[in-house]
């Protein structure tokens, strides 16, 4: 009898050891990540090297190793064109054994990549785009996730702070692509839904060298406000040639989408007294200041922006994610990215929804004055905090049908 427990006891630890063992599964003995994002064009201090550096930070911080294998980032330049992001990103899941991506930086990009993603059954998280149509009528809420903020959340965030100040009547200068057409609408929408109005819009290409006739037609609009409903150097280009072109004498700018680190490329002489709505801020606490300066040690001294945080916060919450699994299989990935809170330097409390949205707290920032900054990328004033469930869109509200199932 003893002999028979002894036995079973020994073929039960067996069996158990080699249950985890399989559980413990890679598909291509490793875990593969892909950072697609602008490395060279208008976004490319928006995500670009930042961002790669962001994906590689979070892998070391992990430790290097999943179930004893490796991790590997790699990454491509998309070129702010939807058709070379698809190839690429094909190329990957088909034949290079990438298992996820991650900043997809660029509405139209991150639409391309999110579709592919759910038709390949890949997950893709997006960070640097904001299109609200990610969480809405093009969710893929079994493979995608979008991380940082949404035009949904800036408009709520800062459309409501600007009207509030009495700034109740609104022109939009638009990059016409997916991204502006979507924070013009949303923005829109909650100026008039808080009492304000809208009377018109200009939308320019991606890129634009030249900012003097949009800027014309919204000086002749005679708004109180000029939102601009574009992002990385087109923000920059367009608020440089508004201060040279008179425009700010007569009319507020409301930079819809605006990174620190196109207040570094602007200077606080030209930024100055502009209102924000950002995800992250580097110095908002020992934590965010610990993580930043890791950072500017890989990146010559730059600070990071809240792009380059939330790829960093992303990467390890899907790399805890696959250790929690036991596997890197996409849907037991996912149930435990959605199950797990984010807690990190990012976010506190931070849950990702049936429709892909990461809800997390967003904040209103104002540029600082020359002479209250203490320093380079000493340049906001924290206004206010606003909690993710008034910042972004409820479940409830949005388009995302299979969510609602």
């Amino acid at each position: 009898m003893k002999r028979k427990l002894i036995a079973a006891a020994v073929a039960a630890t067996l069996a158990g050891s080699a249950g985890f063992a399989q559980a413990q599964k890679l598909s291509g003995d490793a875990v593969k990540i892909g950072v697609l994002t602008d490395m060279s064009g208008v976004y490319a201090d928006y995500g670009g090297p930042g961002a790669v550096a962001a994906a590689k930070l979070a892998v070391q911080d992990f430790g290097g190793k999943m179930f004893g294998k490796p991790i590997e980032v790699v990454n491509a330049d998309h070129q702010n064109k939807p058709d070379i992001a698809k190839n690429v990103t094909q190329q990957w899941f088909d034949r290079d054994g990438v298992d996820m991506t991650v900043e997809n930086l660029n509405s139209a990009v991150a639409l391309t990549v999110q579709a592919l993603g759910k038709e390949k059954n890949k997950i893709t998280i997006v960070n640097g785009a904001a299109t609200s149509r990610l969480t809405n009528e093009d969710c893929a809420p079994a493979t995608g996730i979008h991380y940082l903020m949404d035009t949904i959340a800036l408009g709520n965030v800062v459309g409501k702070a600007v009207v509030k100040d009495g700034g109740n009547s609104w022109y939009f200068l638009t990059a016409d692509y997916a991204f502006g057409h979507s924070l013009e609408k949303d923005t829109g929408e909650v100026v008039k839904a808080n009492g304000g109005k809208v009377l018109g819009a200009v939308r320019h290409p991606l890129s634009t060298g030249d900012f003097s006739s949009f800027l014309l037609q919204a000086q002749s609009s005679g708004a109180k406000v000029v939102g601009l409903a574009n992002a990385g150097g087109d923000t920059v280009n367009s608020i440089k040639a508004a201060a040279e072109f008179g425009l700010t004498k007569k009319q507020n700018l409301a930079a819809l989408l605006m990174l620190i680190t196109d207040v570094h490329a602007i200077g606080l002489n030209t930024a100055q007294g502009l209102y924000l709505t950002e995800g992250w801020y580097w110095d908002l606490n020992p934590e965010t200041r610990a993580w930043a300066e890791k950072f500017s040690k890989v990146m010559n001294g730059r600070k990071p922006n809240s792009n380059h945080a939330s790829v960093y916060s992303a990467t390890l919450h899907y790399l805890n994610a696959i250790k929690a699994a036991g596997t890197d299989d996409t849907a037991a990935v996912m149930k435990k990215m959605h199950e797990m809170p984010v807690n990190d330097m990012f976010a506190k409390g931070g849950k990702i929804r049936a429709d892909g949205r990461m809800v997390h707290d967003m904040y209103l920032f104002q540029v600082k004055k020359p002479g209250e900054s203490k320093g380079a990328w000493d340049y906001y004033n924290l206004k206010g905090t606003v909690k993710g469930e008034e910042a972004f869109q409820t479940l409830a509200a949005g388009k995302c049908a299979v969510a609602k199932k």
